[in-house]
């Protein structure tokens, strides 16, 4: 799949100093719900746990699902980590710890990834007035101790911000908007806390961003309909177009939700649907970056909370399982076109060195060029390292 003819010969010339600042970002792929990657990514062909779909080969050195034939053309871009083993298959636990490396504890708020990549990235990107982490679709896990100026920004998957049409002149705004500061500036001079510092910063990068030319990269629908059409029209391929416009634009993390994937019954006619939808967005998002120059400063990153069980129940669906499972990433620098590790013949377990979340992001972290020996301080005074420790993939960068 190409997208169409417009898009690299204008986009190289139009974005020439974007390309030269290098800057580095993450899009995150969100499939909430735990999606069933024995299904999708590491088929098991004649065995008993077997689905109804079949394996195709790809342009890397593995094969995918049949109902993804876009993707498959772009899997040299891709790498999927066969041999994912975790602990959390609840579904608030398991989407707590895929996106920050921690269990839940009731004592900390631990930051979500999407913060921790934005907090880091956001000083190499010192000309962005728009928010470093934006979800696209849906919520993503907060900020915890880092502080709510690292807290996702939600928007529709139409770019569409709430609550930012003030409906004033500009006048008035700034008179509004200074009256409040001398508020907060007093409140905070009191030393009551960090609440009403955190509220202060929030207030002036709102107020930036409602004057700042940069929010109209939230504005997909001005993209050719020609390459809105290639991602197409619905709310998830038009998030995957917003997300790669927000990291033209120097955003460090854009997280993108496609929900709907705990599939206890019916699991086979639900991913005949799904999985199209998500493979020519999916695979527009790859192509696009990789024409735009981007792709190697960027790395994609699909995941949910767990997979599915290969045993398939007495509803036809799969149920939750976290012991063996399939993460994807790609971009930033690192090897595509590879499986790294493996389940046995019928995936009910792994069969080579297991991952966990804090190695996706340890991997990500390194394709990024973030240090992994960063270490944060918690609220509660505790060191917290970057990644929980996690390790490197080294499949990833071999």
């Amino acid at each position: 799949m190409t997208l169409p003819a417009l898009t690299f010969g204008t986009s190289v010339k139009a974005h020439a100093a974007d390309l030269k600042r290098r800057n580095k970002s993450a899009i995150m792929l969100w499939m909430g719900g735990g999606p069933s990657t024995i299904d999708i990514w590491d088929l098991k062909p004649g065995a008993a746990t077997s689905g109804s779909f079949a394996p195709i080969s790809t342009s890397g050195d593995l094969q995918i699902c049949e109902h993804l034939p876009m993707m498959a053309q772009q899997m040299h871009h891709m790498a999927v980590i066969r041999s994912m083993s975790t602990r959390e298959a609840d579904h608030q636990r398991g989407r707590y710890y895929m996106h920050t490396g921690y269990v839940p504890d009731r004592n900390i708020q631990h930051p979500s990834y999407g913060s921790v990549v934005a907090h880091e990235l956001t000083g190499t990107q010192t000309e962005l007035e728009i928010p470093p982490f934006v979800t696209v679709g849906g919520g993503s896990v907060g900020p915890g101790f880092l502080g709510m100026a690292w807290a996702p920004f939600t928007v529709s998957s139409d770019g569409k911000v709430r609550n930012l049409d003030h409906k004033i002149d500009s006048d008035r705004l700034l008179q509004r908007m200074a009256a409040l500061n001398l508020i907060e500036s007093n409140f905070n001079r009191q030393n009551r806390g960090s609440a009403g510092k955190e509220h202060e910063k929030i207030l002036q990068k709102t107020l930036t961003l409602m004057t700042s030319e940069q929010l109209n990269a939230f504005q997909v629908r001005q993209e050719p309909q020609a390459i809105q059409d290639t991602y197409g029209t619905n709310g998830f391929g038009r998030g995957c177009l917003l997300a790669r416009r927000l990291v033209e634009a120097g955003v460090p993390f854009v997280e993108v939700d496609l929900g709907g994937w705990d599939n206890h019954a019916n699991i086979f006619p639900t991913l005949e649907t799904k999985l199209p939808m998500m493979d020519q967005a999916m695979s527009a998002l790859v192509v696009d970056l990789e024409q735009r120059g981007l792709l190697q400063d960027t790395a994609i990153i699909w995941m949910g909370e767990f997979s599915r069980t290969p045993r398939i129940n007495g509803n036809t669906g799969r149920d939750h399982w976290a012991r063996s499972w399939s993460v994807v990433v790609g971009g930033g620098g690192m090897k595509g076109g590879v499986a790294i590790g493996e389940t046995n013949h019928d995936g009910t377990r792994v069969e080579t060195e297991p991952y966990t979340s804090q190695d996706v992001m340890a991997s990500i972290c390194q394709a990024l060029g973030i240090s992994l020996q960063t270490v944060f301080t918690s609220n509660n005074g505790r060191p917290m390292k970057i990644a929980n420790g996690g390790k490197v993939i080294k499949e990833l960068f071999s």
